[in-house]
C-alpha cells in the first residue's frame, strides 16, 4: 500500500544553517504519525516545508503519489491543512469569522454550516463563544479554534505544529483526546511535538529528528520504551542520544 503523504529527502537551509538534511517521512491513510525532537531540531521547518511556506533546497512532497503544488493555498486545496505553532488565530475577529476564513479555500463547495456544526461538536466551548473575539479567548480555547479553523478546510491530512505549547497539562489532555476523535472520523494526522510523551502516546508511529536529520523511527510504543529516547526526551534518565 502506498503512503497517503510522503516527504522524500527534504533539505532546507537558512543561510549557512542547515535546518533539514535529507529528512524523509511517510503517513498512511487514517494514521497518526508524530515527529519528536528537541527545540531547534527542525520540526517546525519540516512542517513549513511540507506546506510550501519555506523554500526547499531539495526533496519533494507527495499526496496519493502526486507531487504537491508549490503554493501554500494550492496545498490546502489539495487536502493538507496546518495548525501553526503559537496558534496564530485572527485575534480581532470572532470565533465564527475565524472558522469562515478556514473554509475560504472551499467556500464554493457548500456544506460550510454542516462543517461548522461538526467542529462545534468537537469543541463545544467554541460554540458557546462563537461571537466572542478570538483575542479574548484563553490559550486553550485559542488552540481549539486554531484546530477547528484548519478542519474547516476539510483536509485529508491535518498537520499540527506544537499544539501543547504553553498550555496546562489538563488542557493538553483534552485537546489530545479530541485529536484522537478527529482521527477516528477519518482525518490522518501529522504531529510535531516537543512534548514527546504526549506525542508518542497519541501516535502509532514516530520519527525522532535531531539537528535536521533522522535519528530513529519506529512504532511509538517501542520508542516510548527505548532507553535512549526515555533518557533524552522523556526526562527519565541522564543518558543522551548520540
Amino acid at each position: 500500500m502506498s503512503a497517503l503523504l510522503e516527504a522524500k529527502d527534504i533539505y532546507v537551509s537558512y543561510g549557512a544553517i542547515k535546518a533539514l538534511q535529507g529528512f524523509s517521512l511517510s503517513l498512511n491513510e487514517s494514521e497518526i504519525v508524530s515527529v519528536i525532537g528537541a527545540n531547534g531540531a527542525g520540526k517546525s521547518t519540516f512542517m513549513n516545508a511540507v506546506m510550501g511556506m519555506v523554500t526547499r533546497d531539495g526533496g519533494e512532497v507527495f499526496l496519493d503519489g502526486k507531487k504537491l503544488p508549490g503554493k501554500s493555498y494550492q496545498i490546502v486545496q489539495s487536502g493538507l491543512s496546518l495548525v501553526p505553532e503559537g496558534r496564530k488565530v485572527f485575534t480581532p475577529l470572532t470565533v465564527i469569522e475565524n472558522l469562515e476564513i478556514g473554509a475560504f479555500s472551499r467556500a464554493a463547495q457548500g456544506n460550510i454550516s454542516k462543517d461548522m456544526k461538526w467542529v462545534f461538536s468537537l469543541f463545544p466551548r467554541l460554540e458557546e463563544r462563537k461571537n466572542q473575539y478570538a483575542g479574548t479567548l484563553s490559550g486553550g480555547e485559542q488552540q481549539m479554534l486554531a484546530i477547528a479553523r484548519a478542519l474547516m478546510a476539510r483536509p485529508r491530512v491535518l498537520l499540527l505544529d506544537e499544539p501543547s505549547l504553553g498550555l496546562a497539562p489538563i488542557v493538553i489532555r483534552g485537546i489530545f483526546a479530541e485529536l484522537k476523535r478527529i482521527n477516528e472520523e477519518g482525518v490522518s494526522i501529522l504531529l510535531v511535538e516537543q512534548n514527546a510523551k504526549q506525542a508518542l502516546l497519541l501516535s502509532t508511529r514516530a520519527y525522532v529528528l535531531q539537528t535536521g536529520r533522522l535519528l530513529k523511527e519506529g512504532n511509538s510504543k517501542d520508542l516510548l520504551a527505548d532507553p535512549e529516547i526515555k533518557a533524552a526526551y522523556l526526562g527519565t534518565g541522564e543518558k543522551k542520544v548520540k
